[in-house]
């Protein structure tokens, strides 16, 4: 079973949150989401969700960051960023 409660429901009736599997929190006065109480029973399927989740963002993160990385190939050696930069124009203005 499911509801909706608001943050004051919730307060006064803390007992409540054994009754349902999940429990919408929402801010009644604004109307506005503001999350979700899960019952211990899927507590931890919840979590193993959210940890595989949170770890395939990182990844594309990570992913699309290291697009960047590899873009130089060892090609600054020990130049500063204004040399690198310099060198690049010069790449470009020759081409």
């Amino acid at each position: 079973m499911t509801t909706t409660m608001s943050i004051r429901e919730l307060m006064r009736n803390g007992n409540m949150v054994g009754e349902y599997d999940y429990i919408d929190i929402e801010d009644r006065k604004r109307k506005a989401y503001k999350g979700v109480f899960v019952s211990r029973k899927y507590a931890d399927e919840v979590k193993a969700f959210l940890q595989r989740k949170i770890a395939e963002e990182k990844r594309k993160k990570i992913d699309s960051l290291m697009h960047f990385a590899g873009s130089m190939e060892g090609e600054s050696g020990e130049m500063t960023a204004q040399e690198i930069r310099a060198s690049k124009r010069k790449e470009y203005e020759d081409a």
